[in-house]
C-alpha cells in the first residue's frame, strides 16, 4: 500500500474526521487545537480547545464534538519527535466534552463529569444513528499508579451522561458496526478489542461469561491499541503503537492484518472520497498526516458536514 504524505509539522495530532469538501478536520493534542488540513496540506487552526483534545466527531448538528483528556506530560525523544506517558500536566483539573461550532470556531463544555465524579481523560468517540454517543476514558497514570477506565455514554445536548461499563483496562478506541448492534472498545495496554451488543442506545448487554468469547487479540509483543474506524463490511481498523501502523480485525473469523507506517505512533484513521476507500491515517510522535488508497471501503459515519 501506498502512502502519500498531506502534511507535517503537527503536534500530535489525532482524531481525523474526512469532510465533505475534501478538507481533513483533526486535533492536535499538544498543541490544544481543532485543525483543518486542506488537501494542499494547508493547515488552519480551527478552535484553541486546550488541555489534550484527543477525539473528534461530527454530531447530529453539523458540530464537532471532542474528547479533552484534559492534557498530558509530554516526552521529547532523542530524534526530535513526541510521546507522553499519560501523566496529567501541571494545573490538570479534569477531562471533558467539548463541542465546536464550525462556523464560528466558538467552544462550549458539555461534560466535566458524570454522577459526581470528574472525568478523567476522555479519548475517543462515536455517535450512534439515535443522535447519542459513546466514549472512553481511560483514566491518568502516574509512576505509581494506572485509574480504572470506564465506557460512558452522552447526549450532544448536555441532557444525560452515564458510566456503561467500569472498570476497564485504559479503553480507548471505539467504534459501531454498519448495524449499530455491535460496539467495539479497545484497550491500549491489554492490546485487546472487546465487542458488545447493543441492546439499545447507551445500552449494552453483560459481557458472556466464556473466557473467550467478545474479545480478540491481544496481539503480540509490546504493541499498543488506539483509536478505531470500520470499514463497510464490519472490519475493525484500530490505530497501533510501536507496531507503527493499522491492524484490521475481522471479528468474524478471528483474523487480523496489519499494515505499516513510517511512524511507531500510528494513532488513528478514517475514510472519506466518493467511494469511501480514500484514507487518513495519523503518525501521532512525527506530526505527519498520510492519505492512501484503502484496500476496502470504509464504513459511513451517521453524521457529517
Amino acid at each position: 500500500m501506498e502512502y502519500q504524505l498531506v502534511t507535517d509539522g503537527l503536534q500530535f495530532p489525532e482524531g481525523p474526521i474526512a469532510m465533505s469538501d475534501g478538507t481533513v478536520l483533526l486535533v492536535e493534542i499538544r498543541r490544544g487545537t481543532l485543525t483543518r488540513v486542506h488537501p494542499d496540506g494547508r493547515q488552519e487552526i480551527v478552535a484553541e480547545l486546550g488541555g489534550g483534545p484527543n477525539g473528534a466527531a461530527i454530531g447530529p448538528d453539523g458540530a464537532v464534538y471532542v474528547a479533552n483528556n484534559g492534557g498530558f506530560e509530554w516526552i521529547v525523544t532523542p530524534d526530535g519527535s513526541y510521546t507522553t506517558h499519560g501523566a496529567a500536566p501541571s494545573g490538570y483539573v479534569s477531562g471533558s466534552i467539548q463541542r465546536v461550532d464550525l462556523d464560528t470556531g466558538r467552544t462550549t463544555t458539555l461534560y466535566t463529569e458524570c454522577d459526581g465524579k470528574p472525568l478523567r481523560g476522555p479519548n475517543d468517540l462515536v455517535f450512534d444513528s439515535d443522535g447519542g454517543f459513546w466514549f472512553s476514558d481511560p483514566g491518568k497514570t502516574s509512576d505509581d499508579t494506572q485509574q480504572h477506565g470506564h465506557l460512558l455514554y452522552a447526549r450532544p445536548d448536555g441532557s444525560m451522561i452515564r458510566r456503561v461499563r467500569d472498570r476497564m483496562v485504559t479503553p480507548n478506541g471505539v467504534g459501531l458496526s454498519p448495524d449499530q448492534k455491535r460496539l467495539y472498545v479497545a484497550e491500549t495496554l491489554t492490546c485487546r478489542l472487546w465487542e458488545f451488543h447493543v441492546r439499545s442506545p447507551g445500552v449494552i448487554d453483560e459481557p458472556s461469561a466464556a473466557w473467550d468469547e467478545g474479545v480478540f487479540g491481544p496481539l503480540p509483543g509490546k504493541q499498543m491499541l488506539d483509536s478505531i474506524a470500520i470499514e463497510a463490511d464490519g472490519r475493525v481498523c484500530v490505530g497501533t503503537l510501536r507496531f507503527g501502523g493499522i491492524s484490521v480485525f475481522d471479528t468474524r473469523i478471528g483474523a487480523v492484518e496489519q499494515h505499516v507506517l513510517p511512524d511507531p505512533m500510528v494513532t488513528n484513521i478514517c475514510f472519506g472520497g466518493e467511494d469511501m476507500m480514500d484514507a487518513w491515517i495519523t503518525g501521532s510522535s512525527t506530526g505527519c498526516l498520510y492519505k492512501c488508497r484503502w484496500t476496502r471501503p470504509g464504513l459511513k459515519l451517521n453524521f457529517n458536514a
